[in-house]
This record gives structure tokens, sequence and C-alpha cells, in this order.
């Protein structure tokens, strides 16, 4: 029988001969520290995989540098899943290292691709659809690259039939003290099926996964012994360029946040104001409560930031008179105890407060606590103060009758929205241009070493 055709993502793994019957209950939290190390190992990851894409689409090369971290990251996420719950298969403490440890029991190398297709970086995510079906059977949470799912890459054995075989093993290893070499094997085919997916999608390799479960710890590709112990390539990476790409790649995913949300801002000041110069937010409101309030506006004073704050109400019964007023919130408790009242935290409505109690003792418009004040029919219109207080809105029934069912409004003219945007943009554009910096400059010198080989 011919034997399969090697793949160029080569899993191995070497179960240990004995293993501790209880030691797996504890390796989630002896994981911890890889657990945080990763985190931050695949946002660089993913940030240097976007920067590969465009290599890839000009270029038909994958950076060599960039493709070497890159292995690093999965050998090094690799070692720490199959010690941990995606496999379970070893006791030795993975290393804190890119590099290739050919003692350690798992080990990863994918083969550098010389040429890549410029078009197929733009399908490859439709392509492998099937297969991500298939891995999503396996670990239970569909895609493992880079975080796209849930939780990350840490979702790779949190559920499906890795995550219950893995379970059955550890059970049988407790009893037991032997963990079954057939489950080892299937748990291993499986993870390294994933394992060739992930690459595939990280544009490592045009050559499209195979349909086919390899069972056991060595690949068909063979060992990974001999010329790939010695691969010096791995060395470029050293410690202070992985941080380096990595606190790069954080201050990037926070520039792309801001500039975002800056240009958000400076729509919302050009386009998203109305005729009188507000930016506005509405709900509607529905109670069988006496009064709807909003929660203490601390002691902040409205600054220019702010500006204007304009709060308008309006009864969904047209013929129905409402009440509107701002008080300082001592007094507005004080005229509420004892009173059957909802407290309203922002305007999505959902988060709120019933306060038990009955009726007021005294009509809203007979109390004489108002700062700011409107009744009747119609939409009603309030005005915060401009000076600094602790502020409650209510809104009643003009009669003090229970029941609501109100329309209401909150804008501010906020003058300073546009100098706010400018500089949340030029901030996240300084911290665009430093994360580049600081993924740039080892990713050059590491090229520039491997030219000298």
């Amino acid at each position: 029988m011919t034997a399969p055709a090697p793949y160029p993502v080569r899993v191995e793994a070497r179960p240990d001969p004995v293993l501790s019957r209880w030691l797996w209950l504890v390796k989630w939290l002896l994981a911890l520290p890889h657990y945080f190390v990763l985190a931050f190992l695949w946002f660089a990851f993913a940030a240097l995989t976007v920067v590969a894409f465009f290599a890839i689409l000009f270029t038909g090369r994958y950076p060599r540098a960039i493709f070497d971290f890159n292995v690093g990251v999965l050998r090094w996420t690799w070692r720490v899943q199959y010690y941990a719950y995606a496999a379970l298969g070893t006791d030795q403490y993975p290393p804190f290292t890119l590099a290739e440890v050919p003692e350690y029991p798992a080990r990863l190398d994918v083969a550098y691709p010389e040429r890549l297709s410029h078009g197929l970086v733009l399908v490859k995510w439709l392509l492998a659809f099937p297969h991500l079906v298939v891995t999503g059977l396996f670990v239970g949470g569909g895609v493992w690259l880079a975080g796209t799912d849930r939780g990350g890459n840490f979702d790779w054995a949190a559920g499906g039939l890795v995550g219950v075989l893995v379970l059955v093993a550890a059970v049988v290893l407790l009893f037991t003290g032997r963990y079954p070499r057939p489950i080892h094997d299937f748990v291993v085919g499986m993870d390294r099926w994933v394992i060739r997916v992930g690459a595939y999608l990280a544009l490592m390799t045009d050559e499209y996964p195979p349909f086919r479960l390899d069972l056991g710890g060595e690949d068909t590709g063979g060992s990974l012994g001999g010329p790939h112990e010695a691969r010096p390539s791995q060395h470029r990476w050293t410690a202070g360029r992985v941080v380096s790409v990595v606190a790069g790649a954080v201050l990037a995913l926070t520039a792309m946040g801001l500039l975002t949300g800056g240009a958000a801002l400076l729509w919302a000041d050009r386009t998203g104001r109305d005729a009188d110069g507000y930016l506005s937010a509405s709900n509607t409101f529905t109670t069988g409560t006496y009064a709807l309030i909003t929660e203490p506006s601390g002691p902040v004073p409205f600054t220019a930031a702010v500006g204007d704050v304009r709060v308008r109400v309006a009864a969904a019964d047209p013929a129905s008179a409402v009440f509107v007023g701002v008080a300082p919130a001592g007094q507005v408790r004080d005229y509420l105890a004892g009173v059957n009242y909802v407290t309203l935290r922002g305007l999505s409505g959902r988060d709120t407060t019933v306060h038990n109690g009955s009726a007021p003792a005294v009509p809203p418009q007979d109390t004489r606590i108002w700062t700011a004040r409107a009744s009747g029919t119609g939409t009603q219109t309030v005005r915060l103060p401009a000076t600094g207080g602790d502020w409650t809105l209510v809104v009643m029934n003009l009669n003090g009758a229970p029941g609501l069912a109100v329309r209401a409004e909150i804008g501010a003219t906020a003058p300073g929205l546009g100098w706010i945007a400018t500089g949340v943009l030029v901030t996240g554009a300084v911290l665009l241009a430093g994360g580049a910096v600081l993924v740039a400059v080892p990713v050059h010198r590491a090229s520039k070493q491997l030219q000298n080989l």
C-alpha cells in the first residue's frame, strides 16, 4: 500500500512511558504562565500574519523572519497543549521558547514555502470551510487561530471529541496509572488535523490540508530529527526581539481601536447633530410605578466638552400630561421616600431598580425642589443646570397617578467633541507608528541576520 504523502505541517508527539496519576488535575494552574505569555504572542502572531498577507499578495513570498516567528508560536502552543488538555501526553513542563527543542516530547515544524500564490490568500478562509466543520467537531470551538473563537487558541480543547477523549484518558490514568495508547494516538491525530488547518489559514502553506486522520505520534512526514534539530534560523528571534514585536502588536491593536473611535466621534460631530446642534439618543420607557428617575449624575461639573444638556419627554398618549423635573439628588430622595418608583441607569432600559412603596404625598408640581421643570401635554423640554452638582431627573404623570409610558430623549451640544476626536485620532496615529516601528525593526534585523547566514 502506498504511504500517504507528507504534509508541509509536521506534528510529532511522544507520550511519556510513565505519567502521574493526579498531575493532570492541576495542569490548568501550572500552565497559567504559558497561557499568559502565549496570549501576547498570539497578538503578535495575528499582526504579523496581516503583514505576511500583504507581502504574499504583492510579492508571492512569506517573509522568512515572520514565518519563523509564527512557526515558533505554533510550536510553543503545541507543546503547551500537548502538556495540558489537548492531549495530557507528557508531564515534562514545556520550555519558554519559540525555538525547536529536540528533546521535548511534542514537536512541530512547517516547511518554508519559497513561493506562494498571490490570489489564494484571498480565499483560503473560504476553501478551509469544510475543514472548519470537521475541526469544530474535534475541538468544539471552531477555528483555532489567533484568538478568533471566543477565548482564542486556548479554547482548543474546551470541548468536542478531543475534550471528551482526553477526559476519558485522564480518568483511566487516575485509576490505573496508564494512558490508553489508542486514545492517545486518536487524540494526537485530531490535534494534528487542527494544527494543519490553522497553519493553512495562517497562510503558511498553499497545500490544501488532507482529509485524513493520521493517527499516532509520528507524522507521515517522518521524524523531526536529523537536520531539523539544528535549524539556525530559529535563533534569530531573541527574547528582546520577541518582546518588541509583542509590544508593537499590542500598540497597533490599541491604535486601531483609537483610530476607529476617533473616526466615529468625528463622524458624529460632523453629521450626527440635529437642527439645533445637539447630539441625541432616545428610547421608550413603560412602568406601572408613580415615577421614573435617573441615577444621580454625581458631583461632576458639565464641562465645555459636554456643553448644554437637554432632555425631552413626551407621553405615548398625546392627551396625557407629563411632568419632567431636575432637582438635587438628596431632595429627590426625600420627596420619593416611601414612594413606588423606578431608577433608570442609562437609556437602554435594561438596567433598572424598582423601589416599592405607595403614592407620593403631593403631586410633583406642588413641591418646590425643582431647579428646572416642565409639564403639560406634548413634548416637554428641560435643560440640566450648567453648574456642577449631584442632579436627578424625574418623570411623572402631572396628576401624580401611577403608570408611565413615555419617550425620552437626551442630547448635548458637546462643543469640544471635534477637538476630542482629533486628539484621539492623533494619539492613535502616533501609537500606530510606534507599534509599526517596534514590529518592523526586529523583523528587519532578523531578516538581515538570515541573509548573513
